[in-house]
């Protein structure tokens, strides 16, 4: 059985009616359709066709990104598919695993994409190798001011507040307290 999947990333601003129509030019017998990120692994639809694939089947797509954005989930869903003995077909990217040319495209374009993460990485350690050097510190905000820390601490050790009650007076969760005062 062929089974296409379709997804765009917007209830409101986007429809799936182009995809669904090539992907039934393709072939498709059955339809799973999804209004949900293409970075999300929690998506209903595209687990639901999952569960039922069986051996021989094939997967259709209108373009690789509907499936996954993310290369990580991409290549696992290609092995779960293999695992499975299911094929995978892009329109777009003319990909069709049921051929040896399509397996081999497809172990290209992994190896591209692993390319491009490699790439992404090392720019990203350079542009925070420069920040560093330039002062600037990554993170989340702190919560509070070295003189409050210093505050919660004389209050907590010299009995005058608890640790709940100094959380509460500066807003903050009192496991922030408890790591304050470990430190």
């Amino acid at each position: 059985m062929q089974l296409g999947y379709a997804r765009v990333s917007k209830t409101h601003e986007q429809d799936t009616a182009a995809q669904l129509r090539a992907l039934q030019d393709a072939g498709a017998q059955r339809m799973f359709t999804e209004h949900a990120s293409g970075g999300r692994w929690d998506r209903p639809e595209l687990h639901k066709m999952l569960d039922q694939l069986r051996e021989g089947d094939v997967v259709i797509v209108w373009k690789l990104d509907r499936l996954s954005r993310s290369l990580k989930d991409l290549l696992h869903l290609m092995e779960l598919l293999g695992e499975r003995g299911v094929g995978f077909r892009s329109l777009t990217e003319a990909i069709d695993t049921t051929t040896p040319a399509g397996r081999m495209m497809m172990q290209m374009v992994g190896a591209f994409a692993e390319f491009e993460r490699a790439m992404i990485r090392e720019r990203t350690e350079v542009g925070l190798e420069q920040a560093r050097l330039e002062g600037r510190v990554g993170g989340r905000k702190r919560k509070l001011l070295p003189h409050h820390e210093q505050d919660i601490r004389e209050a907590v050790q010299s009995g005058r507040r608890t640790a709940a009650q100094c959380a509460r007076l500066f807003g903050v969760h009192p496991s922030t307290i408890t790591r304050l005062l470990q430190r």
